[in-house]
């Protein structure tokens, strides 16, 4: 976050795609709750999985990947000690950033319709409570609001500014859809903040260069990953059930590359040096 640059972000759904983004080159990866939700149950993202599952898959990934992760950590799970521990569970975790946003229970995806808002008040004190139980740690607590869509662009930014002056590193308007209102976002909201660019919106037309002229420090590519990999996937196995063979089917990676990027040399080196 001291660099010049934006800092983009992909979704990973798991641990292996996390590897994949550290392995493309990428100084951050973003573990999205969305992608995390259809990993582990096959269910779309409405406040299903909890603290413990969220957290574990967080632990998992921090193992797998040296790259910092920025982690959905939803609305905290519950009360003010609820979210106290869900910083430490995230810190002990070993992500770099988390974002806490202002839904009531049970909350959605931003970009789905009816979003439910938590008041602007209980918001700023939840995120008060996750700032204290931060303490002089090394992690990042970005303030995430759900207005835009439930109550309008102008009740978005004044949350946002409401988060900023309770003390979030960054803030994060989410469920944008439009150009037009990344720009209002952008213009209207000062210091460091967080973008969302979703697949199947207008704002993926911007280019990572474009988000930073307009002032964002870090761009989350939530669902780009997890899109392209379902429909790679089903298009492979409709191919397998057509044809009856794998054979001139869509590109797949061979044995030896999925093997190197799971870091199997590493591991057979251990069992070389060290196995009975």
């Amino acid at each position: 976050m001291e660099g010049p640059g934006i800092v983009p972000a992909p979704g990973a759904a798991d641990s292996i795609t996390a590897r994949i983004v550290a392995a493309a080159g990428f100084p951050a990866v973003y573990m999205t709750g969305f992608g995390a939700t259809a990993s582990r149950l096959g269910m779309p993202d409405i406040g299903l999985l909890s603290q413990t599952e969220m957290t574990e898959h967080a632990r998992n990934m921090a193992r797998a990947v040296s790259i910092p992760i920025i982690a959905d950590a939803d609305t905290g799970y519950g009360g003010p000690s609820n979210i106290d521990r869900t910083v430490h569970e995230y810190l002990q975790a070993g992500v770099a950033a988390i974002h806490l946003e202002d839904q009531v229970t049970p909350k959605r995806c931003g970009q789905l319709s009816g979003v439910r808002l938590m008041d602007a008040d209980s918001s700023v004190k939840r995120l008060r409570c996750a700032i204290q139980a931060r303490g002089s740690a090394d992690l990042l607590i970005i303030g995430r609001t759900d207005a835009l869509p439930a109550a309008g662009t102008a009740e978005a930014i004044r949350r946002a500014r409401l988060y900023q002056d309770a003390g979030a590193d960054l803030v994060f308007v989410d469920g944008i859809k439009r150009i037009e209102d990344l720009e209002t976002v952008a213009r209207a909201v000062d210091g460091p903040k967080v973008v969302s660019i979703v697949d199947g919106n207008e704002t993926t037309t911007l280019t990572t260069a474009d988000l930073q002229d307009l002032g964002f420090r870090v761009v989350l590519y939530a669902v780009t990953a997890l899109f392209t990999a379902t429909h790679a996937i089903a298009g492979a196995l409709t191919h397998l059930k057509t044809a009856g063979t794998p054979a001139g089917g869509p590109a797949q990676h061979t044995y030896e590359e999925f093997s190197q990027l799971v870091a199997a040399d590493f591991h057979k080196d251990l069992d070389d040096r060290f196995g009975s």
